[in-house]
């Protein structure tokens, strides 16, 4: 580590031994004053002491002694007690580390071996030294300290070496264990195929891009608050902490997700700051013979012989050049030329980069500015609660959008819950679906009054309490076709209030351009007075998996025809590709809920439980979906969304595996009780 000292600019790279609080302190503290510290720490995660006892250990301090003089302990905490449990401690920390933007500082997997002084003096000479380091200064020219480390998952003996170039030799071993199944992203879902997969006896190795698990959950804002009812979104063997509030926040999803990583022994098999560039097939066989193929693989079976996928990663901080290039895929709106965002003098960018910044960054990158948001989607309503926030009237947001949402303010329209409207059986016989019979195709058809009703009810519902008439923001489709495409939301407390205020301004647009004083509404001469931009327009997210395969074949056998939803049977495996599955593209009301049966009928399909049925069965399956589909969310089909149809969906995961699909005591429980993770708690 070079410690030249610099009066103007502090180059000095500081070593910082272990990710516990001490370490996170003298990280926070070194940032601060400009040096830049590198924080190792042998372990997959920060907190030190505290991330190793057990989970029914209590604080032994007083909480008010124990704390950070610049970060309160979050006051979900004291509702549950004065001495915090082992979680609540490490929420506590996380939130710390998050807060302070610490966490891409830390060298996750690196154990200090030593440390060797080398600078230009003998020992000899440095005992005759009268002040500390000779000179009585921080840093000494041309000396440094020398720190041996060693990478806790490359170079360990109970793990198999990963080179920068993997070879996942993926064949069927009579031992499991000898199929090591490589996993891209620490998110939930990259969790869940973890736990699963493990759980079957093979060797996951999960491949996350950033210092911390979590996913989405690990980069939006510290007043986000879940989306979905905490008993949907919930693993199925792995409830909420009793302290967590009805609609938890982001550190107590945060808290909640890593809970279940320690309860499942996950964060040994992540390799953290691991960003995986590209994936390769390897196979006895050229693309042309793949074409021929009857069945999946060439055999029908999860695994061939002599067949891998190459999988080429990146350490982020090692390497940290084009970071970003297979990240995500901001969907930027195409403007005519010079009409797009470079003529124009202020800033402009995407959610996804305002986001990544904590929240007291953020607060001070658009305080006093004049911010037009794109967008009228969950990411875009935060930005704006969040700019009117910092600047009020004063400077407020405009919103500038094309078609309004379905947004709740609650999941009881008028007292009902929503679950017993859209969430059990009973409401999914009113809708068609793929596969059908004759059958359920009539019953949907006689009771569609009754589907036209349940809409109404909710909408009615919404627009009253939301005032949308006065604020002309009543969507034009029915509340179904925005459950149908995963494009409702919870419209955040008192959103409508600052509309009314004045400090949100809705301004609805069916195209606009750009100037240089700003953004050109149709219709309109005067330009709105911008001075950012922020596009919150969603992600591509079809392009970001087509960019992850090198072949020009996979990457249009993934994308399909762009008329088309992706070609994924059960939304997890195309039918062309052999041994790779795709699990969190496909959108439902509850994620976690839908990923987990995924990964649970992947895990069960690869250790044997069934067959797939042939290449041409398969996609006559994807297309019926694709129809369904289009017909109910429209130009949202990409999304692939399930949430109408969720337990239908879950039907045939579950007679694929051999579970009984009907998991309720009773016909009428069968019917009209709503269906959750509980209820798929076992086989």
């Amino acid at each position: 580590m070079d410690h030249s000292h610099s009066h103007r600019e502090r180059q000095e790279v500081v070593g910082i031994i272990g990710g516990g609080i001490s370490g996170l302190l003298a990280c926070k503290y070194l940032k601060s004053k400009g040096f830049d510290p590198i924080v190792f720490e042998a372990h997959t995660t920060i907190g030190g002491v505290w991330s190793k006892v057990s989970l029914t250990t209590f604080l032994q301090t007083p909480k008010p002694i124990y704390s950070f003089s610049d970060y309160p302990w979050p006051s979900s905490s004291s509702s549950s007690s004065e001495c915090p449990s082992q979680l609540q401690v490490m929420e506590y920390v996380m939130g710390y580390a998050h807060h302070f933007n610490l966490l891409k500082h830390i060298k996750f997997n690196s154990l200090v071996q030593g440390i060797e002084y080398d600078g230009p003096e003998d020992e000899e000479e440095r005992k005759s030294w009268d002040f500390w380091g000779g000179n009585g200064e921080p840093f000494r020219s041309k000396a440094k300290w020398k720190v041996l480390v060693k990478d806790t998952i490359n170079d360990s003996t109970q793990r198999k070496p990963i080179t920068k170039v993997n070879n996942f030799a993926l064949n069927h071993m009579d031992s499991r264990q000898e199929v090591v199944v490589g996993i891209i992203g620490g998110g939930i879902s990259g969790l869940l195929a973890c736990k699963y997969l493990k759980s079957k006896g093979f060797d996951p190795i999960v491949f996350e891009a950033h210092s911390t698990i979590g996913g989405v959950w690990s980069k939006v804002s510290l007043t986000t608050f879940l989306q979905t009812p905490k008993p949907i979104y919930s693993f199925s063997d792995y409830p909420w902490p009793s302290s967590s509030s009805e609609c938890p926040s982001q550190l107590q999803v945060m808290e909640y997700v890593m809970g279940y990583a320690h309860h499942f022994d996950l964060l040994k098999h992540i390799k953290f700051n691991s960003l995986v560039q590209g994936i390769e097939y390897d196979g006895p066989e050229d693309e042309g013979e793949m074409k021929s193929w009857d069945l999946w693989g060439g055999n029908g079976e999860p695994f061939r012989a002599n067949a891998k996928w190459k999988v080429l990663v990146k350490n982020t901080i090692n390497d940290s050049s084009e970071v970003r290039r297979f990240s995500d895929v901001a969907n930027i709106p195409e403007f005519e030329e010079k009409k797009g965002p470079e003529v124009f003098k202020g800033k402009v960018m995407h959610s996804m980069e305002f986001t990544s910044m904590d929240d007291q960054t953020a607060a001070e990158f658009v305080k006093g500015k004049n911010v037009t948001v794109v967008g009228f989607l969950k990411s875009a309503i935060d930005i704006a609660m969040q700019c009117s926030q910092v600047n009020g009237d004063k400077y407020p947001c405009k919103v500038l959008y094309k078609t309004a949402h379905w947004s709740i303010p609650d999941f009881v329209p008028w007292g009902i819950p929503l679950a017993l409207l859209y969430f059990n059986r009973f409401s999914e016989l009113l809708v068609h679906k793929p596969g059908q019979s004759f059958f359920h195709t009539l019953i949907a058809t006689t009771l569609s009054p009754l589907r036209w009703a349940f809409s109404k009810i909710v909408e009615s519902y919404v627009k009253r309490k939301q005032r949308l008439a006065k604020f002309g923001m009543v969507p034009k489709h029915s509340f179904l076709s925005d459950l149908s495409a995963s494009t409702i939301f919870v419209t955040p407390e008192k959103f409508y209030d600052r509309v009314e205020e004045g400090s949100i301004i809705l301004k609805k647009s069916p195209s606009f351009w750009f100037d240089e004083e700003g953004v050109v509404v149709e219709g309109e001469s005067t330009p709105l007075n911008t001075d950012l931009v922020i596009f919150a327009t969603g992600y591509k997210s079809d392009h970001k998996l087509r960019d992850i395969f090198v072949s020009p074949t996979f990457q249009n056998l993934i994308m399909g025809s762009p008329d088309a939803a992706l070609p994924l049977y059960r939304e997890c495996i195309n039918p062309e590709i052999p041994q790779l599955a795709v699990i969190g593209f496909s959108e439902s009301f509850s994620n976690l809920f839908t990923s987990e049966m995924r990964c649970r009928w992947i895990a069960e399909f690869l250790s044997g439980t069934f067959k797939l049925p042939s290449i041409k069965e398969m996609k006559k399956d994807v297309e019926k979906w694709d129809k369904y589909m289009k017909e109910y969310s429209g130009k949202y089909y990409r999304r692939s969304s399930i949430a109408a149809l969720q337990i239908w969906y879950y039907d045939q995961l579950c007679k694929d595996m051999g579970w009984n699909p009907r998991r309720k005591k009773g016909l009428f429980a069968e019917l009209f009780e709503p269906y959750g993770p509980l209820d798929y708690s076992s086989n």
